[in-house]
Formats: structure tokens, C-alpha cells, sequence
């Protein structure tokens, strides 16, 4: 930039911070082109901050394609002066996918794990929620809409009960739906840092995961 404009490189780094410009980073982004954006997000943080009298708000969603991986060459660990190592290249042993419903109330997680995650998936995930709520109070479902939440079973499965009401997510918006935010946390803490060298270990460190997060839940603020 400076051979270019004729300037001294002092007096160019000295312009970009004065205006906080940093040329070598480069970020996305995606707006939402949804018509009803603005009703969807008022519906939905409504139901966050004002929920409804006897009834539960569950934000919902699964989490697919989740690798099972064992590295390529044991882990070698911290020491003084030494962060953790791992091979960037990894061995995969399969896939699951986790099914959750975050309630807003308390952080509690319902979750379940299934090898797939078609519509017949979702459609057991929503009888498991079911046995685990009071049946004395309406469900309110925040969900985004991929297309397995919108098959005619489970339209019909909902179309049955008529306590359970559906709050759709703008379309490019699921940053909106709270279950995200768990999805985050583990990945963050259980995920990304296992070595899973089968489907069934790495399943049963999420459902430990969810056990251990259930026990001490908090409401996402």
C-alpha cells in the first residue's frame, strides 16, 4: 500500500489504526430475506422474555452429522510451556446425530442421539419430548425450517395435540433459536476435544454430557 500510494509504511500503519482498519482480515455474513422477519423475531422473543402462563417454551433442533474421530497419532499433553497437541488428520469412525429441546425456563436439555436425521427421526424425538413434559401444560416449539420439521407426519402428529403451538425461525436466522447456543457448549467442551474410535462412545459421552449439564441447569440470559 505504501509503494503504491507513495506514502512511508510508518505513515500507513499509523493511518490504519488511527481508523481501526485491518485489511488482512476478511469475515461473512448473511441477512435474512425472510418477508416476515421482523413478526417471526418479535413472536419468539416474546416467547423468551414473556413466556405464556402454564406452558413450556422448548427450543428445538438437531444437531447432524457429528464425527466420531480417533487421531492419527496419540495426544500429547500440556505441560509448562507446552499447550495440548494434536494430528491435524484424524481417522473418522462414523456419524450420529443429536436430537435437543433447551428449555428456556430452567436450561434443561432433552436430548437423543439417532444414526440418521430424517423426518421418522424427529417425529420419535417429538414422543420422547412429550413423555417429559406435564401433560397439563402447553408445549411452545421454536424451530427452524428445515425441511424434516415440516413432513406431514409430523404436521399430522401436531395437528393431534393441539396444546403443542410452533414458532418458526426466519429463514438464515437460527442464531435466534436458544438450542444453539447448547450445540456451542458441546462442541466447545465434549466434542471437539474427544477421541471417539465408535459411534456408541461418542454417543454416550454426549448423553454424560447431558447428564451432567441437567444436573446443574441454568436459563441461557
Amino acid at each position: 500500500m505504501a509503494k503504491a500510494v507513495g506514502y512511508a509504511p510508518s505513515t500507513i500503519h499509523r493511518i490504519w489504526r488511527a481508523f481501526g482498519l485491518q485489511p488482512h482480515r476478511s469475515e461473512t455474513f448473511k441477512l435474512s430475506t425472510d418477508p416476515l422477519f421482523v413478526e417471526k423475531v418479535r413472536d419468539i422473543v416474546g416467547l423468551y422474555l414473556t413466556p405464556p402462563e402454564r406452558a413450556l417454551v422448548l427450543c428445538v433442533d438437531e444437531k447432524s452429522q457429528i464425527q466420531a474421530l480417533d487421531r492419527t497419532q496419540p495426544l500429547l499433553p500440556m505441560r509448562p510451556g507446552q499447550v495440548e497437541r494434536r494430528t491435524h488428520d484424524y481417522t473418522r469412525h462414523g456419524t450420529t446425530s443429536l436430537f435437543a429441546a433447551l428449555d428456556v425456563a430452567t436450561g434443561a436439555v432433552i436430548g437423543r442421539c439417532y444414526p440418521k436425521h430424517r423426518s421418522s427421526e424427529f417425529r420419535k424425538f417429538l414422543d420422547q419430548v412429550e413423555a417429559n413434559v406435564p401433560a397439563d401444560l402447553d408445549v411452545h416449539l421454536v424451530m427452524d425450517n428445515y425441511a424434516t420439521h415440516k413432513t406431514k407426519p409430523v404436521r399430522d402428529w401436531l395437528a393431534k395435540r393441539p396444546r403443542w403451538h410452533v414458532h418458526f425461525t426466519p429463514t438464515s436466522a437460527s442464531w435466534i433459536n436458544q438450542v444453539e447456543r447448547f450445540f456451542a457448549l458441546i462442541t466447545e467442551k465434549q466434542i471437539m476435544r474427544g477421541v471417539h474410535r465408535s459411534t456408541q462412545a461418542l454417543e454416550r459421552d454426549i448423553r454424560a454430557f447431558i447428564d451432567a449439564h441437567n444436573a446443574d441447569p441454568k436459563p441461557i440470559t
